[in-house]
């Protein structure tokens, strides 16, 4: 069988498919945040006294406009990309659960509890009676990562792991990875608004307790909005997901998190992830790792066909390669492919091995599961590589494709 064809794919097909996988308002977010930034930089912007969140301002002059322009504005290129390399693997698993218009709810109400928090520790911290401090009134904050850190605890929370890998380092409790991020991020970068990423975990907590309910409205709200006119050329895009969890074109986002042990950026194969971007071919020792990461059926298939018979050509379709196998049976001088691909030795009465053999191929895969699984995003070639190899099961077979996708 053919080996790993993601990992043969040059960098630019690697990229393109890891931005495919991004749901709408998750790379409409890095999108326009990635603009303005470079706008910025362009005409010379770059004290942001009237877009930063200034709890001064906010209160004296009631600038409002802050609370939200402060999220998307980035101070430094690095700043920037830090931020939009976190939200991408956040945004995507919560935009798959909840949908892009709740998420994009869901965001406002954070940025808006973020920073009424922050208002309410400044005002509490500069006007205590025992040790006034009025720095952080006039404390300059921009950036997204305080929405970060509350989408952080909500991922977290939804994920319903007992335990999170900090860098790749370690391991923590789950209750404990968000303030040991905190920790982490304060001691590596002291200028970061320390506040704001605290009312970032807080909001975070308030919302997995419950104590938004009251402000989040029903399904019925957000697919009203989804119905406007206006929002037509939105929702007809193939990323866009319906408040529902569907989506209007049959298109399906190819990841959704299924190691949640540690996600993203902030997790131990960040470094995997980025390596796999390179352009390689896959070794032996790979594919013995891929067999044992997915055992069954699909392992003797694989692992038959390549002990006696030459690799086939990459560019055959399903059938060719099922007539193959098949053929292989009338041939008893290659005993390594006596092997059908659900590891059972054939039987001695050929009657019998035919018809297991057909019920085996019809099994396989149908043109219809094919259909099926390319408009869930992947290419023909792989879906039927992966059906082969999972032997005509839909499941495993979407599991061979996702981990072959890859994600930062």
């Amino acid at each position: 069988m053919r080996s790993n064809i993601v990992s043969e794919a040059g960098l630019s097909t690697r990229v393109n498919q890891w931005w495919e996988g991004i749901p709408f308002l998750t790379s409409a977010m890095v999108i326009f945040c990635g603009v303005i930034y470079f706008v910025c930089l362009l005409v010379g912007y770059d004290s942001f006294a009237e877009v930063c969140f200034l709890p001064s301002d906010v209160i004296s002059r009631f600038q409002v406009y802050r609370i939200y322009t402060a999220i998307l504005f980035h101070g430094s290129l690095l700043h920037v990309m830090f931020n939009m390399l976190a939200l991408v693997p956040l945004g995507s698993e919560l935009e798959r659960v909840m949908g892009s218009i709740r998420l994009l709810y869901i965001i406002i109400l954070l940025a808006t509890s973020n920073a009424i928090l922050h208002l309410f520790v400044a005002l509490l911290v500069a006007y205590n009676p025992f040790h006034p401090y009025e720095n952080l009134m006039n404390e300059c904050a921009i950036g997204f990562s305080g929405v970060l850190f509350s989408m952080i605890v909500i991922e977290t929370g939804l994920s319903g792991v007992q335990s999170r890998s900090v860098f790749g380092l370690f391991h923590v409790a789950t209750k404990w990875y968000p303030w040991i991020l905190l920790v982490v991020f304060q001691l590596l970068m002291p200028n970061v608004s320390l506040l704001g990423h605290l009312c970032g975990i807080l909001s975070g907590f308030a919302y997995t307790w419950g104590l938004f309910k009251f402000l989040i409205p029903g399904t019925s709200f957000y697919s009203s909005i989804e119905s406007f006119s206006w929002m037509s050329s939105c929702v007809r895009r193939p990323k866009f997901i319906m408040c529902t969890g569907g989506n209007t074109t049959g298109y399906i986002p190819t990841h959704l998190g299924q190691n949640t042990t540690s996600s993203g950026l902030l997790s131990g194969n960040v470094w995997r992830n980025l390596s796999s971007w390179m352009p390689q071919r896959e070794s032996n020792s790979q594919a013995t790792e891929d067999s044992d990461r997915f055992p069954g059926r699909g392992r003797t298939l694989g692992s038959g066909l390549s002990q006696a018979a030459p690799t086939p050509n990459p560019d055959s379709t399903l059938q060719t390669r099922l007539l193959d196998d098949r053929n292989s049976l009338d041939h008893p001088s290659h005993p390594a492919r006596l092997q059908i691909s659900d590891g059972r030795p054939p039987a001695a009465n050929s009657t019998e091995t035919h018809t297991r053999l057909t019920s085996n191929q019809g099994s396989v895969a149908s043109e219809e599961e094919i259909k099926k699984l390319v408009a869930m995003g992947f290419e023909r070639t792989q879906v039927e590589i992966a059906m082969a190899a999972a032997d005509g099961d839909t499941n495993v077979a979407v599991e061979i494709l996702m981990s072959q996708q890859v994600f930062v």
